[in-house]
């Protein structure tokens, strides 16, 4: 018999965390093997949508007032088929953010999530944050956690040594907060640190400014080995002002660095597994967490244990394997996905 059809529905493939995530989903063994996978590139704002042969169908859309006739057209056209939502944006942080007009954004989630036979969270606490708000059925809300192939990330040897270089990775945007963390960095005095910024964006000669004439910072543009600039930093900051999982936390910590992460969102999920949260997001709260950091890691404190794939690669295929089956249910044995035990 022939394989599920899954074809996942893209408006944004660009290169990005949102891409790496569904290549990875993919080509992963068991779901690569069980089912055929068909990524869809689809434009913003499109009002039409034509029916696609498919057994499921995983939108990684981006949900705006504008494209709300695109996905209601998108349910008339397979009515009998399962739409699985991924959602890799909104979070509370975000709403806090951006949102002025929060009760209508929570009336457009509302009425969106519903159009879906599931709503993947990619972090524990954007999933909490779903469900408390009343945007998504807790009976229709799944917790998937983002992954990425990790296994380049654990060959690199982990730091064992005092804190120096500490990495800012990620694009140069509002969101990530990295003008909070040029401000802290240039508040230590130590002249042996060193800040890499790993990436491009709209907020580069804004950070380029607050940065001024500290020579201890680098810009080191858009690196497209992120292996090779994680192997250059000792340890990852991340003092985003919302984030909804945080890739580039879980490759820290494959690769054995340190890890400050703001409290916040779906950075939370990583301080189980060895990531440091900083609880306030002013420079001065930064600036504390920096130096306590690099005055334990002199005092011999070593970066956390790698994390293991049985935490994240193996838990995101088996979740994936577990909600396919889910929505599939009228499928025959020979089509189930296999699970693992």
């Amino acid at each position: 018999m022939t394989r599920p059809r899954i074809v996942h529905l893209v408006d944004d493939t660009t290169a990005g965390g949102v891409m790496r995530v569904i290549d990875h989903l993919i080509s992963s063994d068991l779901l690569a093997a069980a089912a055929e996978h068909v990524v869809l590139p689809v434009d913003r704002g499109r009002v039409s949508f034509k029916a696609h042969a498919a057994d499921l169908l995983v939108s990684h859309l981006a949900i705006s007032w504008r494209a709300l006739p695109m996905l209601v057209a998108l349910r008339l056209r397979h009515p009998s088929i399962p739409v699985i939502h991924v959602e890799h944006s909104y979070t509370e942080g975000f709403v806090a953010a951006n949102v002025t007009h929060k009760s209508r954004f929570a009336t457009l989630l509302w009425v969106a999530y519903r159009m879906f036979t599931r709503v993947v969270a990619v972090s524990r606490e954007q999933g909490r944050w779903l469900r408390s708000s009343g945007a998504v059925p807790a009976k229709s809300l799944r917790v998937i956690r983002s992954c990425v192939d990790l296994s380049a990330f654990r060959s690199l040897d982990p730091v064992r040594r005092p804190v120096r270089v500490i990495g800012a990775i990620g694009r140069l945007d509002r969101q990530k907060g990295f003008d909070t963390l040029i401000r802290a960095f240039r508040a230590l005095p130590d002249p042996g640190l060193a800040l890499h910024v790993y990436g491009e964006g709209a907020e580069e000669a804004s950070l380029r400014h607050i940065a001024g004439d500290d020579s201890r910072i680098q810009f080191r543009g858009f690196s497209a080995d992120p292996v090779s600039a994680m192997a250059e930093v000792d340890a990852v900051a991340m003092p985003s002002v919302w984030e909804a999982y945080g890739l580039v936390a879980i490759e820290a910590l494959a690769a054995g660095r340190h890890l400050l992460v703001q409290d916040i969102d779906g950075l939370k999920d990583h301080v189980p597994f060895g990531a440091r949260s900083v609880c306030g997001d002013a420079v001065e709260d930064w600036r504390n967490a920096l130096q306590s950091l690099i005055e334990e890691s002199q005092a011999g404190e070593h970066a956390p244990d790698r994390i293991q794939s049985c935490d994240f690669e193996d838990a995101f295929s088996a979740r994936w394997r577990q909600i396919v089956n889910e929505v599939l249910p009228a499928m025959t044995a020979d089509h189930q996905l296999p699970v693992r035990a």
